[in-house]
């Protein structure tokens, strides 16, 4: 395979404080993380005698808030946990490797879906939610059997609720996984899949990963990433790593999300993608997944409370609503914007990387 030689990467995060609960600790994975972390020079290390996670005090919301953003914890999550639902419309199951993530993005995702202080927690029982995948091969309804994505086999999205090369060089637990996917013996075909918003892929490229890893790099217009993403790595590290990965025979993505019609949005776009298929090797295998920015009520209340300076479009009087079949409320762009912006993704995708699949708009 042909490698791609990577400047060092632009962004690792360093914990101020890492939480070890007395589980975690004494599980293998979990005694490797700690070894990193020794090796990357976090000193602030406190093994919890048991397995609550104390509270984390600042001098006011603000305090607590970056507080708890600074903070990783290694926990054993519970069983519950480690039974996958369904990820549409990315993938048949949710893998949780991890859960919150260093990032300060002014639209996070996380904000409308996990409660409590934003702490990114590892989970250090990988092994064995490794070994426990087998039972999931060919149960899938996004992917699997399916007659638009059956040829990715049983996928599994390890990005739902982190993002895990942020972590990488503190856990390795994407290394993990990928070397699991590529050599274990499977009952059918699988896909493990992870987006990111950062660079620190050497440490996969070598990796034995039998084309089952989709690494997918999230990617937006330079003036709503230099805006509203905070603490990751710059777009044109992400564009090439995407580069490396692919160098190095593994099925990559592009996750353009989340989109804004922002001021001259058509050239900013534009230009991203001609920058994309100016590095791709011409047989890469790519996807395409398109998110469109949108809130809850919940998730606009959160945000404010994190960056209450952000310039975030979040006005409930420009969006439609859309409910959900339980009653959940989001707001989205109105039908014309999404007709428009739809209709030109598709149209500069098929010109610019005729090679690559658009797997959704939403």
């Amino acid at each position: 395979m042909t490698t791609l030689e990577l400047p060092s990467p632009t962004r690792l995060w360093t914990p101020s404080r890492v939480l070890v609960t007395r589980s975690a600790a004494e599980r293998p994975y979990g005694q490797r993380v700690l070894a990193r972390l020794e090796a990357a020079g976090v000193d602030a290390i406190d093994l919890l005698p048991g397995d609550r996670l104390p509270g984390l005090r600042g001098n006011g919301d603000r305090a607590a808030f970056m507080a708890a953003k600074q903070t990783l914890a290694l926990v054993v999550p519970p069983p519950s946990a480690r039974r996958l639902q369904p990820i549409a419309p990315s993938a048949d199951w949710r893998f949780d490797l991890a859960q919150g993530c260093p990032a300060h993005c002014q639209y996070c995702y996380l904000a409308g879906s996990l409660s409590g202080p934003p702490i990114t927690r590892v989970y250090a029982d990988l092994d064995e939610a490794l070994a426990g995948l087998d039972a999931y091969v060919g149960r899938g309804t996004v992917t699997s059997g399916t007659a638009a994505r059956g040829a990715e086999g049983t996928t599994f999205e390890a990005s739902c609720y982190t993002d895990p090369l942020a972590l990488e060089h503190l856990t390795g637990g994407l290394a993990t996984a990928i070397e699991h996917f590529g050599s274990h013996e499977w009952s059918g075909p699988v896909q493990l899949r992870a987006t990111t918003k950062f660079d620190d892929v050497a440490g996969l490229l070598g990796l034995p990963h039998g084309g089952r890893t989709r690494l997918r790099f999230s990617l937006n217009a330079t003036s709503v990433a230099r805006r509203f993403e905070g603490a990751t790595s710059p777009v044109p590290a992400r564009i090439g790593a995407l580069a490396a990965v692919a160098a190095a025979g593994y099925p990559v993505g592009l996750t353009l999300a989340p989109i804004m019609p922002v001021d001259g949005w058509r050239e900013h776009y534009g230009r991203l993608l001609d920058d994309v298929a100016a590095v791709l090797p011409a047989d890469a295998d790519v996807t395409v997944e398109c998110i469109t920015h949108r809130f809850t009520p919940g998730s606009k209340e959160t945000l404010l409370d994190w960056y209450p300076r952000t310039r975030l479009e979040m006005d409930e009087e420009q969006r439609t609503t859309k409910r959900g079949k339980f009653g959940s409320v989001k707001h989205v762009y109105p039908r014309e914007t999404m007709a428009g912006l739809r209709g030109w993704f598709e149209a500069a995708l098929a010109e610019r990387l005729p090679q690559a699949r658009l797997l959704y708009w939403t």
